[in-house]
């Protein structure tokens, strides 16, 4: 990132502030703030007795700069997410500060470039899934009503677990309700006190979370950079545990397969070499990159060509390419037995819901070629051969795109807060849905859109949306790989 982007960016936050400071300042003097206006409607309550449910800087934040461009973020659909969606128009009265539908709830059709539709099951799901999806509910219900270690197992949950383990070549797996439960509750019951997590730095919410409730010490290495992760590794083992310098218990390691705001792949063989050599275990999270990546599907491991005995623990999402929901972990045997008596989504969760699952076992007997079609080698091939091309367009257009080839994730940086906005509600007047990302779900001076692509997609589908996504370059100035000015 050039000088100029940068004072421009920060310029950019610097106005949102001074002048959300100064409106404050005299809605305050003037008696005509919102909170002022709530409070004269209460004359007999001490106010001053009430804490305050937000911080000041989140409070500020999110009046006067979130709300500027609340309506580039959570647009509700009317449609499956294939590779076209149906996303419902809203309005506001009120200066943004609330979007309701208009009268009618009219739906403006989009092609489809934000939801996780990897290998395009919402497209065809009534041809290569719904038989056995709807079958199931004549003998379960849509829930289980229980949590797995109660009355919530059922014979497809073990289906699950069975196929899943073998897919990935592991002796157990544990499937569990939700991606973001399945870090959030299974790292806890890895590692705590006495234990030690290292952590890449741009790691999800759901292993900060995880690594967080643990009890463990967390140390966190330069992103992808094996030579930091060593360094770190060999401090941690010299000094030991703080105080008493007694040696750590175990050594975990936590890396992702395709980092979802990045669309790189992690660099598995060395992480592998790195923790063989200093006796760390290793929690790969391969929540983007099961089902999508490698020449069968099998993820970072095969992509990088990396056998899976030399990961210790499988961690990955049903919601991408599988066209459904929940997490698995695979890994040896004892240590999902463990799982399964101490993980809080597996004993206060309700459990998966077997119509989930059987969508699940769908996905795995296409994928792997088991429904006697070549469907599943068809959607690999394709969701490469889609994913390629539209970087390497994005690539001649001077867009500056993150992560590398093969990934259907690819993120290409806006960098100006005003450009969030603006990018989205251009691509959504030319008729495609888009994610863009701000802080602080991203650092503050590397705000960007991401674009996932799906083996649904048609080349002239994605021909049109590169046309346009050339002309919006132009006009918001994007072309940052050209110039840095744009």
């Amino acid at each position: 990132m050039s000088t100029f982007i940068a004072c421009t960016t920060y310029l950019a936050y610097a106005t949102f502030i001074f002048v959300g400071h100064v409106r404050d300042f005299f809605a305050w003097f003037l008696g005509r703030g919102r909170f002022v206006r709530v409070a004269s409607d209460f004359p007999g309550d001490d106010w001053s007795r009430f804490a305050p449910l937000l911080k000041s800087w989140e409070d500020f934040y999110f009046r006067r700069i979130y709300i500027r461009v609340q309506d580039a973020f959570n647009r509700p659909i009317a449609s499956k997410p294939g590779s076209h969606i149906d996303v419902l128009e809203r309005v506001s009265d009120d200066a943004q500060k609330s979007m309701h539908a208009p009268d009618g709830s009219v739906c403006r059709q989009c092609l489809n470039l934000g939801s996780y539709n990897y290998l395009g099951f919402a497209d065809d799901w009534h041809v290569t899934c719904a038989r056995d999806v709807m079958a199931s509910l004549q003998d379960f219900s849509v829930s289980t009503s229980s949590a797995r270690n109660e009355y919530g197992t059922t014979a497809l949950h073990r289906q699950v677990e069975t196929t899943v383990a073998r897919f990935l070549g592991k002796e157990d797996a544990i499937c569990l309700n939700m991606g973001f439960n399945t870090n959030a509750t299974t790292i806890p019951s890895l590692v705590g006190r006495g234990d030690l997590l290292i952590s890449d730095e741009l790691n999800h919410t759901s292993i900060v979370n995880g690594a967080r409730a643990s009890g463990a010490a967390i140390r966190v290495f330069k992103h992808n950079s094996i030579i930091d992760l060593e360094a770190t590794l060999k401090q941690a083992i010299i000094l030991g545990r703080p105080r008493t310098r007694r040696p750590w218990n175990k050594i975990l390691v936590i890396v992702e397969g395709i980092y979802s705001m990045e669309g790189e792949y992690c660099d598995l063989r060395g992480v592998v070499d790195v923790c063989k050599k200093y006796g760390a275990y290793i929690y790969l999270d391969e929540a983007h990159s099961i089902g999508a990546t490698g020449a069968t599907g099998r993820g970072c491991t095969e992509f990088a060509g990396v056998d899976t005995a030399d990961v210790d623990i499988l961690m990955g999402t049903f919601t991408k390419s599988f066209g459904a929901m929940g997490g698995y972990v695979a890994a040896d045997r004892a240590t999902i037995q463990h799982l399964r008596n101490t993980c809080a989504a597996s004993s206060c969760h309700n459990a998966l819901s077997p119509v989930v699952c059987q969508q699940v076992l769908t996905a795995f007997k296409v994928i792997m070629g088991e429904d006697g079609t070549n469907i599943g080698k068809q959607k690999l091939q394709s969701l490469r051969d889609n994913s390629n091309y539209f970087r390497m367009r994005l690539e001649e257009m001077g867009l500056q795109v993150l992560g590398q080839y093969d990934s259907p994730v690819m993120p290409i940086m806006l960098y100006n807060p005003c450009k969030i906005a603006a990018f989205s509600r251009e691509c959504y007047k030319r008729g495609l849905a888009v994610v863009v990302v701000g802080f602080p779900a991203v650092p503050l001076l590397l705000s960007r859109a991401r674009f996932c692509i799906s083996a649904g997609h048609a080349r002239e589908d994605l021909d049109r949306a590169l046309a346009e996504i050339d002309e919006i370059a132009e006009v918001l100035k994007l072309r940052y790989a050209r110039s840095f000015c744009g």
